[in-house]
């Protein structure tokens, strides 16, 4: 195992959604391992090292809001995004107007006021877009002082985009004792999605890093956790993995 962390995250709404609910959002009862990994790569990330989640700590009751958003059928061109931001031109108006694009009105069933702790570390991938100097110590200490600084290049998320953190800090242990007695026992949480595998394997398919092309073609990975005592082992039923 490599190097460890535990940090603890905050926020006001979190969505881990079901992909057998189709159109509608309806997220999961805790987060997925993948999400968190996502959640911790917006902190810091680089292809020579991968995060592996351990441990997740659920402190606050589960508690669910139902709400209706707008949606827009359309995305902006990352591709006219990164000509404009190198100054290669672009779309003068890089933008979508929520007035004339067609809007679709979904129910989303959300968590709210969550609290987790997440105990994660890295491992290497052997794969290395900049130079020979990558170790474990060097990656251990740029992932330290970010979290120390709450430094993060991209906004941590809870799930999805809109749900923001609103506070992520590194902690030596975590405050068991402030786990709801709600949570308290053990709780089958039947089949979830523990994240996707992707057929590239994190390197791009075109070979270029400086201009990377990634599949996105992938393979869902799921687990049977239970959540003992307000505590996820995710080690533990890693083994368990089936797609």
């Amino acid at each position: 195992m490599g190097y460890g962390f535990k940090v603890i995250v905050d926020g006001d709404f979190a969505c881990f959604t079901r992909p057998e609910m189709k159109v509608e959002r309806v997220s999961y009862d805790v987060p997925t391992p993948g999400a968190l990994e996502g959640l911790l790569k917006c902190v810091y990330w680089k292809p020579a090292i991968r995060y592996v989640i351990d441990k997740i700590v659920v402190f606050n009751p589960i508690r669910f809001i139902n709400i209706r958003r707008n949606e827009t059928k359309k995305k902006v061109n990352f591709g006219e995004v990164k000509k404009a931001m190198n100054g290669k031109g672009g779309s003068p108006e890089i933008f979508i107007s929520a007035a004339e694009d067609t809007i679709n009105q979904r129910a989303g069933m959300l968590l709210r006021d969550v609290r987790y702790g997440i105990e994660f570390h890295f491992e290497m991938t052997g794969l290395k877009s900049e130079n020979d100097d990558d170790t474990e110590k060097k990656h251990y200490n740029i992932i330290l002082r970010r979290l120390r600084n709450g430094q993060a290049f991209r906004q941590p998320v809870l799930g999805c985009r809109e749900f923001s953190v609103k506070s992520l800090r590194l902690v030596e242990e975590f405050p068991m004792n402030e786990i709801s007695p709600e949570l308290m026992g053990d709780t089958d949480l039947g089949f979830m999605l523990y994240g996707l595998k992707f057929a590239d394997g994190g390197v791009p398919v075109n070979n270029d890093w400086d201009a990377p092309v990634f599949s996105d073609s992938a393979e869902p990975l799921f687990y049977r956790p239970h959540i003992v005592d307000g505590v996820i082992d995710v080690q533990k039923y890693r083994r368990e993995m089936r797609c």
